[in-house]
């Protein structure tokens, strides 16, 4: 298990650059065009979400709002899932394409369970937090018909991460698995139980503190609502 690449972006407008997909929405900033870099990266928790965003040197998060901060310090894509979208889609993927910051070889990537800890290279300890949620930037850079549909019925959406201990990154560094809870709540399920089926939300709550605050949230809601949809259908309620 290794790093491909490590890929930061600077903030683009459509001006700039088109989406690998040859379309893209007219005059809209943002920092999803990922380019491998050379040499070491340091990688740090950035802060809150709102507030900070990427947590690697020289990346930009250019929506604060809906993207960036300590629970998507890091974006990471298997180069695996790059590879087969590239024969779906009948096109070059380069790696970077999905707006991920790493790229990685061998790694199961969407199997991860939440709050799992990656060691990559000497120093930098990550921690699985929750699942990439399409989004119409996305789409609008990759530019292929009902996108959004396609990447969410995948169930493959790659992982955000949150930085545990700092440290400098490149490609090539090995990435080892130094923690794996005994949970089974993974990258995909907590993917599924956001989109496609909604039922599994009270079964991510087993992930406990590891969850980003945003999804227990959700999945505290669903709970009580369907607690609450209960009670109402019981007799003398």
């Amino acid at each position: 298990m290794h790093l491909i690449s490590v890929n930061t972006g600077r903030d683009r407008t459509s001006d700039d650059r088109s989406g690998p997909g040859g379309a893209f929405a007219d005059g809209l900033r943002t920092g999803i065009d990922k380019r491998p870099v050379t040499g070491p990266v340091a990688v740090a928790a950035p802060g809150p979400k709102g507030v900070a965003g990427s947590g690697l040197a020289g990346d930009t998060v250019v929506n604060l709002r809906h993207h960036g901060g300590d629970h998507q310090a890091v974006y990471a894509f298997a180069r695996e899932d790059l590879d087969g979208w590239e024969r779906e889609l009948g096109r070059r993927l380069p790696d970077g394409s999905f707006g991920e910051n790493l790229t990685t070889g061998g790694l199961d990537v969407n199997g991860a369970r939440i709050g799992e800890r990656w060691r990559i290279g000497t120093d930098l300890v990550l921690e699985v937090a929750s699942p990439r949620i399409p989004c119409r930037t996305f789409a609008d850079w990759l530019g292929e018909a009902g996108w959004i549909r396609r990447f969410t019925q995948q169930a493959a959406p790659g992982a955000y991460l949150r930085v545990v201990t700092p440290g400098e990154i490149r490609a090539g560094d090995p990435v080892t698995v130094v923690h794996r809870p005994g949970h089974e709540v993974s990258v995909s399920v907590v993917f599924r139980a956001m989109t496609t089926e909604r039922a599994l939300l009270p079964a991510v709550l087993a992930a406990g503190d590891a969850l980003d605050p945003e999804v227990r949230r959700k999945a505290l809601t669903y709970v009580e609502r369907q607690e609450a949809g209960t009670a109402r259908q019981e007799p003398g309620a």
